[in-house]
């Protein structure tokens, strides 16, 4: 089951809709199979395994938007080459290289749910729907309990309440500043650490059965 996010007008008037909380529920209990499965796949990406991660992708694997997917885009990913890179980005291969382990790894962790064709997604609130009229570029998810909504961007700043699980809008992140203004559903307004907030176009993984009945990594993508 998908869950809509009820936002009104968020972006331009002064009507918002009342305030949704989407608690972390991880299905994958409901498959031992699954379990068993994703722990496997954990301490591959743990022990940096690249051969056993790539062994556990699905032929088609999807993996990026209008790229060729399949098991050898998903090596090339893990491995990356500096030769692979734009020549401005060549220097940066170690960092690039570590920050895709980590971002699967992470994803991996996260818990999700099962879809209507059978598939186990993560994060679980990527079965948040948002409105068509909402950028999705602008959505963050805070993925903590009780996330200090600050008035300033400082930890000493007055507290205006605590914020669980909830989508805000953040019209202009900035990955290196430490607190983001936000912009509740109900209107109200304030800074959050940037540790709590997960774009909504953020990394998702997928699982999916193959014929012979056995778990594969079918994705593994950020963006819209």
């Amino acid at each position: 089951m998908r869950y809509t996010l009820l936002l009104l007008a968020v972006l331009c008037g002064p009507a918002f809709a009342d305030r949704q909380t989407f608690p972390p529920a991880d299905q994958a209990n409901r498959d031992p199979s699954l379990v068993a499965f994703r722990d496997a796949l954990l301490s591959y990406v743990s022990a940096r395994d690249v051969d056993a991660v790539v062994a556990t992708a699905c032929p088609d694997i999807y993996l990026s938007h209008g790229g060729s997917g399949g098991p050898e885009e998903l090596r090339a990913n893990l491995t990356l080459e500096p030769e692979t890179l734009s020549e401005e980005d060549q220097g940066k291969a170690d960092e690039l290289r570590a920050q895709y382990w980590a971002d699967l790894e992470y994803t991996l962790t996260q818990p999700g749910y099962f879809d209507e064709e059978g598939e186990f997604w993560m994060p679980h609130q990527w079965q948040i729907t948002l409105p068509a009229s909402l950028d999705p570029q602008l959505a963050f998810f805070v993925t903590g309990t009780d996330v200090a909504l600050r008035q300033g961007p400082d930890r000493a700043a007055l507290t205006l309440g605590l914020i669980s699980h909830e989508v805000v809008i953040v019209r202009d992140f900035q990955s290196d500043t430490e607190y983001q203004r936000v912009l509740l559903t109900d209107g109200a307004q304030g800074y959050m650490h940037r540790d709590y907030l997960w774009p909504m176009t953020g990394y998702r993984a997928a699982f999916s059965k193959s014929d012979a009945g056995d778990w594969q990594l079918c994705t593994f993508v950020s963006g819209d």
